[in-house]
């Protein structure tokens, strides 16, 4: 059996994944601030959340270190059954959560094991896409978070009120276990020996590989310590230390500041809070493509990415100026942050595909994994710092992370250099070869 166009089934399947991913983590914000909810029930405050929601991004910073590296060594088969496995069952296992410790605990759990969908699914895009369609890739798998995000909101506010917070943990928790029943039946093999890919498509994908990038699959991949003496590293690196905080400040903290803010219950965050991932969604799609023609046309990685960068960054830092120069409504605010998280997507997908733009083989999970977890200790700063500011206002919180936009971009300019490769030569030195 053959199936045009294969490729597009495996992007299909990491997308479903990352759609379960952020239903099963945005299940606690959504379901957190109600007097039938999970901080009234277990007596817990807003102070407490701060805490659990640092533990967990400690735990998915340290599974996108480590996730990385155990995808380059057991393939993005088998790492993501492990991944997705251990999530599902963490989230799950929220339904017996009893005070902040126990918690506290199923949150490191999940978010270890949330943490390597992007690495698994970065090496995936770099495996099963030639360069100039890995940021569509990147975009639609990007796409899955926003739908994730999209779809939570109702459909954890439609189970809370049916069956409860504890009901619905086990339901979203099944969700994961499910997928890996088609993802093992369908995901056999690599591109260069699935049995369901057409020739044609084979040689699409492998003729669009960078022969001449260091690190292929017959060779070992580099170590954290090699890739941290090579320039191009610190692009996303330090791109991502700013870029990051942005999407988790309003994934983390917006069910709160609208119910702070605007008085907003469960019921109304499950009507309107879909709304600005709506805009995240379509700057997913919008980005990888748009980089993706310019490639195509020009055959310029560096002007596709660097071009796409810009644009999303410029709408990105507009629409965070809007939310304190401009006064608000619930929903003309939300309204902003569409403009904001369309703007973040369309900029991130590219930056994620740079590890396989430098890159390929076993070192292409590890910098992903580098860069996911450099972003998400930048995140676990601002959690620290959000209760305190808010105290008295969100405003500094809005001027702060607008700040980071044009730092991030300049980040991407100055280390990623001209975005290719990176000459075997340099690759051969820091191994000492």
């Amino acid at each position: 059996m053959k199936i045009k166009g294969f490729r597009w089934v495996i992007i299909g399947l990491i997308f479903t994944a990352t759609v379960i991913n952020y239903i099963d983590r945005s299940a606690l914000s959504i379901m957190w601030p109600t007097e039938a909810g999970i901080a009234h029930e277990l007596g817990l405050d807003d102070s407490d959340y701060g805490l659990i929601l640092n533990v967990f991004m400690v735990a998915y910073a340290l599974g996108q270190l480590f996730s990385g590296k155990i995808f380059d060594k057991i393939g993005t088969r088998i790492g993501y059954v492990l991944a997705i496995g251990i999530w599902g069952l963490s989230s799950f296992m929220h339904s017996f959560a009893r005070g902040f410790m126990s918690l506290a605990i199923l949150r490191t759990t999940l978010g270890f094991s949330e943490a390597g969908n992007w690495p698994g699914a970065v090496k995936s895009n770099a495996e099963w896409f030639p360069v100039k369609e890995r940021a569509v890739a990147q975009g639609l798998f990007n796409a899955g978070a926003s739908i994730g995000a999209v779809i939570a909101p109702p459909l954890i506010a439609m189970l809370f009120a049916a069956f409860g917070w504890k009901i619905t943990f086990m339901i979203v928790g099944s969700f994961g276990i499910v997928w890996i029943v088609p993802w093992l039946l369908i995901n056999k093999a690599g591109p260069k020996e699935h049995p369901w890919v057409t020739d044609e498509e084979r040689k699409y994908i492998l003729d669009g590989q960078p022969a001449e990038a260091a690190g292929g699959d017959e060779e070992p991949g580099l170590t954290w310590g090699q890739l941290l003496r090579i320039r191009e590293t610190y692009s996303i690196l330090i791109g991502r230390f700013f870029l990051e905080p942005i999407w988790w400040f309003f994934v983390g903290w917006m069910p709160i500041y609208l119910a702070k803010v605007y008085g907003f219950n469960v019921k109304e965050l499950g009507m309107f809070l879909w709304f600005p991932y709506v805009g995240a969604a379509i700057g997913s799609i919008a980005g990888g493509i748009y980089s993706g023609k310019i490639i195509a046309k020009s055959g310029d990685i560096n002007k596709g990415r660097k071009s796409t960068v810009v644009i999303g960054s410029v709408l990105m830092f507009l629409g965070l100026v809007a939310t304190v120069a401009v006064e608000h409504t619930a929903y003309s605010f939300m309204g902003v942050v569409f403009l904001v998280l369309f703007g973040f997507q369309f900029a991130i997908g590219n930056i994620q595909t740079l590890p396989g733009d430098f890159y390929s083989g076993k070192s292409v999970g590890s910098l992903a994994g580098m860069g996911g977890m450099v972003g998400v200790f930048s995140v676990i700063i601002l959690n620290f710092l959000v209760p305190i500011i808010a105290e008295v206002s969100y405003t500094p919180i809005f001027i702060l992370i607008g700040a980071f936009v044009p730092l991030g971009v300049l980040a991407v300019f100055f280390f990623g250099g001209t975005i290719g490769p990176v000459e075997k030569a340099r690759i051969d030195k820091v191994r000492g070869v």
